[in-house]
């Protein structure tokens, strides 16, 4: 079986010339994607065509801010009104699913790639992706590790600095090294937009009326 069916079918694999060079392929889109002009008119409209080149699907109001990097790029999902912050980068050798209004904070990682834990197979170049979800509706805070594997349910909100080892479920924040639930999330937060901090009653029309 040839090392690109292997990845693809979640098996331990060799990234070999074939791999490489779908890689490379994809740096070439990611290069012109994070030094081009994002700011003019005619730069907004050729970086969101360049991020449907790179990636696998795009939602509508999805966005990126440069630098942004990926392993394959077509192997991510995401959903409407995606927004991720300087410096995304997600090693896509498996699945990476994100759902929509998802908001990815500065220097957030998405790792589905890993190594074996014994160096006799590990140095035999032999490695492997596992793929990652995230649910609808999350926020994932700064300097942010997730690992191969998890799932992130709808809702979350990931604290800054966490490492994700293990599934997260719905409506929860959660946060730490390993991560872990905090507390859940419940109606009763959407008053405040910072800890006690509570909405002035503009603002708190404003939201009221566009769930309506």
């Amino acid at each position: 079986m040839d090392n690109f069916t292997r990845k693809q079918n979640g098996m331990a694999y060799i990234a070999d010339d074939f791999c490489n060079g779908q890689m490379l392929e994809n740096r070439r889109k990611l290069h012109e994607y994070n030094y081009s002009d994002c700011w003019s008119e005619e730069g907004q409209k050729r970086h969101s065509e360049l991020l449907r080149e790179i990636l696998g699907s795009v939602g509508k109001n999805a966005n990126i801010l440069p630098p942004f990097h990926c392993d394959y790029g077509y192997n991510i999902e995401v959903g409407d009104n995606f927004y991720a912050n300087y410096n995304f980068i997600v090693l896509d050798v498996a699945p990476v699913t994100i759902g929509n209004n998802v908001f990815i904070a500065p220097n957030v990682a998405i790792y589905t790639a890993g190594h074996p834990i014994h160096y006799k197979a590990r140095n035999s170049m032999y490695e492997y992706g596992i793929p990652i979800e995230i649910g609808d509706n999350c926020w994932i805070g700064g300097n942010t590790v997730i690992c191969p594997g998890v799932k992130i349910g709808s809702g979350c909100v990931i604290g800054a600095g966490s490492v994700v080892v293990k599934d997260v479920p719905d409506n929860v924040v959660a946060a730490g090294n390993p991560c872990r639930v905090i507390r859940g999330i419940t109606d009763e937060a959407i008053r405040y937009y910072f800890k006690k901090r509570e909405f002035d009653p503009e603002a708190m029309n404003y939201i009221e009326e566009l769930y309506k």
